[in-house]
């Protein structure tokens, strides 16, 4: 557990072992308490936390994102995410917004914890509320660079699919598929808990900066946009494969019958001559093998020119 006092985006650490002095509001800024859910049994008595929202923090089960409101705090769930071209992972981040306070609690590390540092200092923040509004920005701001990266990965499963189709490939479509559709399930709750902190009366939200929700709201939507159009191109990747794999067949079928085609011929020559009559003249020419073989030859070479030239084969 790491305590700091904030003040104009100045940090000040705090010892441990006196953070019962972050239950009375600081003469000017405020507490962020950055904890994991073993601390919890020491901060729910101090900050008078809801039993339903320590449960939730303490869970194994996979949290929606929700916002609820108590007397003196409100319990926030937010989906941090994170890609790393394999899998797309899904990281609660829970947070306790007090009056004086700001309490985050996570399992896993969380990149937006860390990059939300810089943006305090440089903004002077003092406020809870708004280190609140801050950290969600950076959130929902993280789910376009993790959109970008997929729509590049789809764009290079077209191309692959499009140039050589693998069986490999329609595995990576259904993985990456059934992911986005995850995905676009978890973000309609985590747009609506933006649209609450946007448009619910929330006493412990300034009035003004409660305006610039709107703004995360908005963002939110595009990106519900983008993963409803991710599901859409997909689907389409998948019948691109499946018309690949078709035509990739037809290919083989179609040099397999040019080779069919190609010894006919051949093999009526052969056959008229594996008749075993006595009165076939040429059979006792000098040079009558030869001149089958090089009709043959003549004969075969100058039909697959002729699919060649027509594009056949």
């Amino acid at each position: 557990m790491k305590i700091r006092h904030v003040k104009d985006g100045v940090f000040t650490a705090v010892d441990n072992e006196n953070v019962e002095i972050t239950t009375t509001a600081p003469e000017e800024g405020f507490y962020w308490i950055d904890a994991d859910s073993e601390d919890l049994a020491l901060l729910q008595p101090l900050f008078s936390l809801h039993d339903l929202a320590v449960e939730d923090c303490l869970t194994e089960e996979e949290q929606r994102p929700k916002i609820e409101t108590y007397d003196n705090h409100y319990f926030i769930v937010v989906n941090s995410i994170r890609f790393d071209d394999e899998e797309i992972f899904l990281r609660s981040l829970n947070i306790f917004l007090g009056r004086h306070y700001i309490i985050t609690v996570t399992k896993q590390k969380i990149n937006e914890l860390r990059a939300v540092k810089p943006i305090l200092w440089e903004q002077e923040v003092s406020e809870p509320d708004r280190f609140l509004y801050l950290l969600i920005d950076l959130v929902v701001d993280n789910y376009f660079t993790v959109s970008d990266r997929i729509e590049v990965k789809i764009e290079k499963l077209e191309e692959d699919i499009l140039m050589h189709t693998k069986r490999s490939h329609l595995i990576e479509i259904i993985g990456l598929r059934s992911e986005i559709l995850w995905l676009k399930k978890m973000l309609g709750p985590q747009k609506e808990v933006i649209n609450i902190l946007n448009k619910k009366d929330l006493r412990l939200i300034d009035d003004q900066l409660q305006k610039y929700f709107s703004d995360i709201y908005e963002n939110a939507v595009k990106i519900s946009e983008n993963f409803e159009t991710f599901r859409e191109l997909m689907g389409n990747l998948r019948e691109a494969y499946q018309s690949s794999i078709a035509n990739r067949a037809n290919e083989i079928m179609r040099v397999f019958t040019a080779i069919t085609t190609i010894f006919i011929p051949l093999t009526l020559i052969t056959g008229i001559y594996g008749m075993n009559f006595d009165n076939m003249p040429e059979l006792h020419w000098k040079y009558s093998y030869y001149v089958v073989i090089g009709i043959m030859v003549v004969l075969g070479a100058g039909m697959y020119y002729l699919f060649r030239k027509r594009d056949w084969i």
